[in-house]
């Protein structure tokens, strides 16, 4: 089992950057998939960006590519979201996802453990 924590939220210009951190418990951190989902109110959950357990293999949503990058550094139990040319329409709140299945996983039902979300509001 894992226990998820997000950090980095908060207020930003359009145009601006933000860096999400998400911490793992655990000592077998590197053997699980790892994912970025959204919710904003009154909609559903959706997949932004993931990563496979060894880093090499990533995946985003048409609405991030190019400005999205997930990356993990697995001796430090962390994965992270690096959020550049942000847009008021990124405002959300945003949750870190662990999954034990292979490959990069885009659906929210394909995650087994997440975070407490850390939310992200983009001004225009």
């Amino acid at each position: 089992q894992v226990q998820l924590v997000e950090s980095g939220g908060g207020l930003v210009q359009a145009g601006g950057s933000l860096r999400l951190s998400c911490a793992a418990s655990g000592r077998t951190f590197s053997t699980y998939a790892m994912g970025w989902f959204r919710q904003a109110p009154r909609k559903e959950r959706e997949f932004v960006a993931g990563i496979s357990w060894s880093g090499d293999r990533t995946y985003y949503s048409n609405s991030v590519k190019g400005r999205f990058t997930i990356s993990r550094d697995n001796a430090k139990n962390t994965v992270y979201l690096q959020m550049n040319s942000l847009k008021p329409e990124d405002t959300s709140v945003y949750y870190c996802a662990a999954s034990v299945r292979v490959g990069v996983p885009a659906g929210k039902y394909e995650y087994d453990y997440w975070g407490q979300g850390t939310q992200v509001a983009v001004s225009s």
